[in-house]
């Protein structure tokens, strides 16, 4: 019987898990033995008696649970003693995050280790249920309007009382992808006043389809990838862009920012003047900021308050600030990708070379890099008489030199299989975004500059409160 591992994640502030009790049950249902290493679920109340009451053996530390192991499901790819641990031979299935760490790559061939990226998912209709980054770029679009609400310290919606009429919020999102719609949803169920942004052209129907304001630049030019990503835009439209962001965002209580191009830096689009411009009190949720940010004084990882009393929330890894949900979402997706190559007749699983999604994540494969991204990137090598290659992945920052300017997104981003990344995420030249980053979420709008009425307050704040589309939003990011 195949053993399949479940490690406890280690790097800082990340709060999920690979696997939950309820796809644990499915995975012993394969003919899996799981075992799951002590502590793993914690933080996602899950405790380890519930992996116990559902057939997994639960074990005392990381290398007790990789001893044998085929398959290792992880949130992020492991390290240290975890990743040196790794058995010769086993399927590791993770968000990798190899574009941010260009040693990924050549170090699992070396170790004989299959590595399967779940962020590089090729954006088709059978992948949705594995797809990784919609699944926790979704949860984090509504996360950060939770949090800037909690950070906004006037009403959000409107509030008409004996003692006068509280205005309601009025939100900017930037980036109308899989986190953006959700920002826009979640936002406009509480009462907002909401506009949006983007740069491809499908999203102004969709952000209209929410009850939002579509705020853009028109333009002939493409902006997005043939699968479905945004991608940077030329320097005519960057700065027709940020002419409008700056008098757009200087109106706004609470700007949003989802914008991020796979294997890049992060686009600066709010620029510390537009900042200075916000009326004190505003608040500017930055989900780009693993990757750099979106604004330009956002420090990643922290909450700041500017000198004209501007709050900037710039928090690593959103999925990991609603664990419970982030873990149940992830962990089926991981089931699903498993289940959908899993030979019943060897109780194994089997991932065809021929076969779109396979060759969309598997970067390294008996030994060698196999995933075109990462094999090209860099010099061959020979591991155990097979040459491979050493490469980058997922999130990597460009030079100094290649990063956006501020005040709007940059220009000639290579496409990825996997979003926004970066959310998809993206990278920063900086700041590089670590392994399990938030997706690409999006990039914004070209050539001449249209911004839709905004509507009056009262009439804004009585519209009716759209739900978003049963069906997953399309894609954009981390």
């Amino acid at each position: 019987m195949m053993r399949l591992a479940v490690l406890k994640e280690r790097r800082e502030g990340e709060t999920r898990v690979a696997a939950t009790p309820e796809t644990v049950k499915k995975l012993i249902a394969l003919g899996l033995n799981v075992a799951v290493e002590a502590g793993a679920g914690l933080h996602s109340a899950l405790p380890d008696a519930d992996y116990a009451a559902a057939g997994a053996e639960v074990v005392g530390d990381a290398e007790m649970a990789l001893a044998g192991a085929g398959v290792v499901f992880a949130v992020q790819a492991p390290d240290g003693a975890a990743r040196a641990a790794l058995p010769r031979g086993a399927l590791l299935v993770c968000t990798a995050g190899a574009h941010a760490d260009p040693g990924l790559a050549p170090a699992m061939a070396a170790a004989g280790v299959d590595l399967a990226a779940m962020e590089l998912l090729p954006r088709i209709t059978r992948a949705q249920s594995m797809d990784v980054l919609s699944s926790q770029a979704n949860l984090a679009g509504f996360r950060a309007v939770v949090e800037a609400a909690a950070a906004f310290e006037r009403g959000f919606p409107m509030m008409m009382t004996a003692a006068g009429t509280v205005p309601p919020a009025r939100v900017f999102i930037i980036g109308a992808g899989v986190a953006g719609l959700q920002a826009i949803a979640t936002a406009r169920r509480l009462g907002g006043i909401v506009s949006a942004t983007d740069v491809r052209p499908t999203s102004r129907e969709e952000v209209r389809s929410l009850g939002a304001t579509f705020v853009g630049v028109d333009s002939e030019q493409a902006a997005q990838t043939a699968g479905g990503y945004a991608k940077e835009m030329t320097d005519a439209f960057r700065q027709k862009q940020a002419e409008l962001m700056a008098t757009t965002v200087a109106k706004n209580d609470i700007v949003i920012c989802t914008a991020l191009v796979m294997g890049r830096r992060a686009p600066t689009i709010v620029t510390r003047a537009m900042v200075a411009a916000m009326r004190p009190g505003s608040v500017i949720v930055d989900l780009a900021a693993e990757a750099g940010g979106n604004c330009e004084a956002t420090v990643p990882g922290e909450r700041i308050v500017t000198e004209n009393g501007v709050t900037i929330l710039g928090y690593r890894n959103w999925p990991a600030r609603i664990a419970v949900a982030a873990s149940n979402l992830y962990s089926r997706n991981l089931l699903t990708f498993l289940t959908s190559f899993w030979d019943k007749a060897a109780s194994a699983p089997k991932l065809p070379d021929s076969d779109e999604i396979v060759r969309g994540v598997m970067i390294t494969r008996g030994g060698q890099v196999v995933h075109a991204q990462f094999a090209a990137a860099a010099p061959s090598q020979t591991v155990d008489n097979t040459t491979t290659s050493a490469g980058a992945g997922l999130t990597t920052a460009p030079d100094a030199a290649t990063a956006a300017p501020a005040g709007a997104p940059p220009t000639n981003a290579p496409p990825a299989s996997a979003p926004p990344v970066p959310p998809t995420s993206a990278s920063t030249s900086p700041p590089k975004s670590p392994p399990g980053a938030t997706p690409p979420l999006w990039v914004v709008p070209p050539s001449v500059a249209t911004q839709e009425p905004v509507t009056d307050a009262a009439s804004e704040a009585s519209a009716p409160q759209i739900a978003p589309p049963a069906a997953a939003p399309p894609p954009s990011l981390a």
